[in-house]
């Protein structure tokens, strides 16, 4: 599929992939965020200078789980997988 259908499978709850990346288990999730907000731990405190436990709204965003045991990092689309059609929920 291309990566409108992808997006659009993302949106329903599903993880997407390509056949073209070289990692094994790689994929991309749409993290929902949290609209509510929660409390940011210290990690968050010390990156943004918001003292700890301070209630932040997160909005959706892409993540991609990395080739790397249980590590995910915060994805931005390439031109090349935003045109390509190999796209497949995995």
């Amino acid at each position: 599929m291309n990566f409108g259908e992808a997006l659009e499978s993302l949106k329903e709850g599903a993880r997407v992939g390509r056949a073209g990346w070289n990692g094994k288990g790689m994929y991309v999730a749409l993290q929902a965020g949290y609209p509510d907000g929660i409390p940011i731990n210290a990690n968050t405190a010390e990156a943004t200078g918001i003292p700890q436990g301070t209630v932040c709204r997160f909005r959706p965003y892409l993540m991609m789980k990395t080739a790397g045991d249980n590590e995910f990092v915060p994805w931005v689309i390439s031109q090349t997988d935003a045109l390509a059609d190999d796209w497949a929920r995995v």
